[in-house]
């Protein structure tokens, strides 16, 4: 992808055009109110830019996973009413993205107005990138915005197959999250660290082999972090591990050792007979988890020496936690990490962006999420970058 052909609509007149925006509007309800609009809250400064330039602001979005068509549980009405309230001004809703009603109730839109058309997944079309339902869509704009990074990893019809219908533009938001991760991988101020946390493995072997040639310091943590130390012979007790995957976490670590990567595994860990809250808990040293225990956290030797790497490093690059931070006595590895990358960020020392579904509910846990650099809410999207994948939504904008 060359990312420096990107356009934005600054300097573009949208004034009176109908402007598609391509949004993700997939944030959590429950009892048809929505439950965090963080995703929402985002969005407004773009919505509010279109909108004060004079355009006709047609907003489109999946939501959730309809199966069978149109499904009341799945419908962005709720959604639509939570961005008037935090628009402070009126939404239309239109209950359809395409056809005679979508066009009709568009045409009622002023100059400034701002409208969001029904759930995109109702129509099979959409995630097939079928060519005839992305030519519907486009008959309803003049210009088409993708501001959704967090869905750019899909070719769908909203994200893809209408840059070939429409002139099209890379939303603010999409430019924030590719401008953070570029700045974190492509020109980062040197030494870079990257924390890569999580369960297993195997769904990281892109990320970590990725990694290991752009970083200087790859903090291992997580339930992926056993599977490195059993491969080393370490005794990991009843721990979840990925014995599969001995041979690509040495690996790694060849690949690491030849670039010039130092790779952090913990030296200590706490331990318990089980993932519960009521569980007593210990701390023993690597070599010496007793084999009746789980590793649920890293322990205080690693925090002290992954802080002390943090410190001698300009940026930071965060996917997954440290431990199996859900449970309190199990966050402090998360926590205290987290909490030493925000002090260095706030400090000026430190560049940390972060992302990934489990990452940013730690560091919300933690409360340090307004202290990072940047952090995504894009999951897939955000992990594919890391492997260094093209990304078919942003590709299609670059053409």
């Amino acid at each position: 992808m060359n990312l420096d052909k990107l356009k934005t609509t600054d300097g573009v007149d949208v004034k009176g055009k109908r402007v598609l925006v391509r949004a993700d509007l997939n944030v959590p309800v429950k009892d048809a109110k929505v439950t965090d609009a963080t995703r929402l809250e985002r969005l407004i400064p773009g919505l509010k830019d279109l909108s004060g330039r004079g355009a006709r602001v047609i907003i489109i979005s999946h939501f959730g996973r309809p199966k069978n068509g149109p499904e009341a549980q799945f419908s962005l009405k709720p959604v639509a009413d939570a961005l008037s309230g935090l628009l402070g001004g009126p939404v239309t809703f239109v209950d359809d993205c395409v056809g005679e009603a979508a066009s009709g109730a568009i045409a009622q839109v002023t100059d400034g107005g701002i409208a969001v058309l029904e759930n995109l997944r109702f129509h099979k079309g959409e995630e097939k990138n079928d060519g005839a339902f992305a030519a519907e869509l486009a008959k309803l704009g003049d210009i088409f915005v993708g501001d959704a990074f967090s869905c750019a990893h899909r070719a769908h019809a909203s994200t893809e197959g209408l840059t070939h219908h429409l002139p099209s533009y890379a939303g603010p938001l999409l430019m924030e999250e590719i401008n953070a991760l570029r700045t974190a991988l492509e020109k980062p101020r040197r030494p870079v660290a990257a924390i890569v946390g999580g369960m297993k493995v195997s769904t990281k072997i892109e990320v970590l082999t990725n990694l290991v040639a752009k970083v200087d310091k790859l903090v291992i943590g997580g339930g992926m972090a056993n599977t490195f130390l059993q491969s080393l012979g370490r005794m990991t007790g009843q721990s979840i591990t990925e014995p599969d995957y001995h041979a690509t976490a040495r690996e790694i670590m060849a690949q690491a050792k030849q670039k010039n990567c130092e790779l952090i595994l913990p030296v200590d860990a706490l331990v318990a007979d089980a993932f519960a809250e009521d569980v007593d808990t210990q701390i023993v040293a690597i070599e010496k988890v007793p084999f009746d225990k789980m590793i649920l956290d890293v322990g205080p030797k690693s925090i002290a020496h992954v802080n002390k790497v943090l410190e001698g490093c300009q940026t930071v690059l965060w996917n997954g936690p440290m431990g199996a931070f859900e449970i309190r006595k199990f966050a402090t590895g998360t926590f205290e990490v987290a909490k030493k990358v925000a002090e260095l960020t706030k400090a000026g020392k430190m560049v940390s962006v972060a992302g990934g579904g489990d990452t940013v509910a730690a560091l919300n846990a933690a409360g340090v999420t307004q202290d990072f650099t940047y952090v995504s809410t894009a999951g897939g999207a955000f992990l594919e970058w890391l492997e260094g994948r093209e990304l078919p939504g942003i590709a299609a904008l670059t053409r």
